[in-house]
């Protein structure tokens, strides 16, 4: 059905209540990687039990991690078969560190619909606070959905993060696992194009797709590995696009530019001549 934007961007959604455990951290963190060196303190960090170092890109997934089902993308003025729907981008805010465990409530809104002509982009934001009202954590979501343009609205801005015009000052190989998929989705996005063969072929790939949340939670961490000594405390912000697919077993390379006190780059997958995977990366120190 048509989007009626009107209605969508004036909805009020139902606020979502949901809890998490250190251990659902901990399967978060090994769902990107974590642990490749199980003797190094700063892979642990993020395993240890009961008060592991969380990520702040948890945040992006915080409140879906539970679910079995593959997702809907229905809510009032919006009905959009799954199928037509891209991951375009993500962004997560974090006033402070995610708590290793805890309970809190989300509340999404849509803020922005464009009129792309043969597709809309619908972008959202998401405030998630605590029992005592404090924010926790925001996010920023946008989607490509196909088809479903040509409604007569504003196009909306070209926006992009701009990448300098010289060698990257840090260059990291990052390897991931044959099966890496198949752990991701235990973080709660059961969508079968990553884990079903038969589905990913009609979806026109020769075999299933990484989860472009485990790229942009791949990339995160390396950033705070490699540039801000594995603490996770020093992020602000961490934000990119969804340039390309990545299968499992890809090595990936992270070029990264320190630039103006935070740190842009892209992810590539070499072996596909440098395909960019995820553009747009901006990590903003705390």
């Amino acid at each position: 059905m048509p989007i009626d934007v009107d209605k969508a961007l004036a909805a009020e959604l139902a606020p979502v209540e949901f809890s998490w455990t250190s251990s659902d951290i901990q399967l978060y963190h090994l769902g990107l990687g974590a642990g490749a060196d199980p003797l190094a303190q700063r892979e642990l960090r993020y395993l240890i039990d009961d008060t592991p170092q969380v990520l702040p890109t948890f945040g992006n997934v915080a409140a879906s991690f539970h679910m079995t089902a593959p997702p809907t993308v229905q809510f009032p003025g919006i009905d959009i078969e799954l199928s037509k729907v891209l991951h375009a981008s993500e962004a997560v805010s974090v006033p402070g560190p995610i708590p290793p465990s805890g309970t809190a409530k989300s509340v999404q809104r849509f803020t922005e619909i464009w009129d792309k002509g043969k597709a809309a982009v619908i972008v959202s934001e998401t405030t998630v606070t605590d029992p005592a009202g404090t924010v926790l954590w925001t996010t920023k979501r946008s989607i490509f959905a196909r088809g479903e343009g040509g409604f007569g609205g504003e196009r909306g801005p070209s926006t992009s993060v701009e990448i300098p015009d010289r060698a990257p000052d840090l260059e990291v190989s990052l390897p991931t696992l044959p099966q890496q998929a198949l752990l991701y989705r235990l973080c709660g996005d059961r969508n079968p194009l990553h884990s079903d063969p038969a589905f990913a072929a009609a979806a026109g790939f020769d075999r299933p797709i990484l989860h472009g949340l485990c790229t942009y939670g791949i990339g995160c961490k390396a950033i705070v590995d490699t540039l801000l000594d594995g603490d996770v405390t020093q992020v602000a912000s961490y934000g990119a696009r969804f340039a390309g697919v990545v299968f499992p077993g890809e090595t990936l390379q992270a070029n990264v530019w320190k630039e103006d006190g935070r740190f842009v780059g892209v992810l590539t997958a070499p072996g596909r001549g440098n395909t960019i995977v995820l553009s747009g990366v901006e990590l903003v120190p705390a």
